[in-house]
């Protein structure tokens, strides 16, 4: 995110029928039918992050102003998975299905309810939870990561988790990558000054792992993507990725294949699909989805085909428009 949107045989041929009609346009379509638009109804809510939690039949969504975690039903009931008194502003989240855990960043931008001054601008922290169940009540490990710098300003963001489960959390306000490792250990795993930003502006924001071995993750007001190598001897250098397509607002990231990468870009109001012949080398753009002014935020997967992505209005959160906002949605992405 940046200041400036989850028989009998007669019969037969009757439910073949029903089930071609109610299908998705997707090629590879397989199952039943997934919502266009699934829509929340919460007073100043505003959700940034989402993950689609297949085992569970559920969104779960972050917020920004309440600090809880929230599950949505596709029918938009909401009731609340997570909280406690450490989750200021809960921004990007991430859930690690094969381990059973949900990670959540959390920060303090001073625009929810429990900010404080003593946490505005300057907290990052990483608040893990048992994605089992329906009501996760407060996180089994909570991970201070602006300890790690602590004179600096910080802004937990987004997370991307690898196979052996380290969690790599992008920190806006300072130029770092943190590292935290199963056992809950947080290093900084990348930081480099060249890539610091003024007060108030976003530097690395979504991030993604991928399979061969590397990190992608974007930088909001620089408008680049990078490429950060995993393992090796010494600290890692971060290489951009050539693209003639401008990035700047660039928020959620999700990787649909090893070959494909979707950004969202709050800023220019679009989903971006990106595609790579030379393994994130160089990029170039493959299609867009434009939002409308909903100041989306990320993308989460459903299925094998199916993206959604979350239409936040965090900017009328960050203007002070009255009353709040009342509705959010996750809707599914078309290009």
């Amino acid at each position: 995110m940046r200041f400036s949107a989850f028989l009998r045989a007669p019969l037969v041929l009757g439910a073949v029928l029903l089930l071609a009609t109610s299908c998705s346009d997707d090629d590879d379509y397989a199952g039943p039918a997934t919502p266009q638009t699934v829509t929340i109804t919460q007073e100043a809510l505003y959700p940034e992050g989402v993950q689609y939690d297949a085992a569970q039949a559920r969104y779960l969504v972050s917020s920004l102003r309440r600090g809880a975690i929230g599950q949505v039903k596709d029918d938009g009931t909401y009731t609340v998975f997570a909280d406690d008194p450490r989750l200021v502003s809960t921004i990007g989240l991430h859930l690690d299905a094969g381990r059973n855990r949900l990670l959540a960043a959390v920060s303090d931008p001073g625009a929810g309810t429990r900010s404080t001054p003593a946490t505005a601008g300057k907290l990052a922290a990483l608040a893990i939870f048992d994605a089992r169940g329906s009501n996760a009540a407060t996180p089994s490990s909570f991970v201070n990561l602006g300890a790690l710098r602590p004179n600096a300003g910080h802004f937990a963001n987004d997370i991307a988790v690898d196979d052996q489960g380290n969690a790599y959390v992008t920190d806006s306000f300072s130029p770092i990558i943190y590292k935290v490792d199963l056992q809950g250990v947080a290093t900084v795993f990348y930081e480099n000054a060249a890539q610091a930003t003024a007060p108030g502006q976003f530097g690395f924001n979504g991030i993604v792992f991928h399979p061969g071995g590397y990190l992608l993750a974007v930088h909001s007001t620089q408008g680049r993507l990078y490429k950060i190598p995993l393992g090796g001897s010494g600290a890692p250098t971060a290489t951009a990725v050539t693209t003639t397509q401008r990035l700047s607002g660039g928020d959620g990231l999700l990787l649909q294949d090893n070959q494909t990468l979707l950004l969202v870009s709050n800023s220019q109001q679009t989903v971006f699909r990106l595609t790579s012949a030379d393994s994130w080398a160089t990029t170039a753009a493959a299609g867009t989805f434009a939002t409308g002014d909903v100041f989306p935020t990320t993308l989460t997967r459903r299925g094998n085909s199916d993206v959604y992505v979350l239409y936040a209005y965090l900017g009328k959160l960050f203007g002070g428009v009255m009353p709040p906002q009342r509705t959010f949605t996750i809707n599914k992405v078309k290009f």
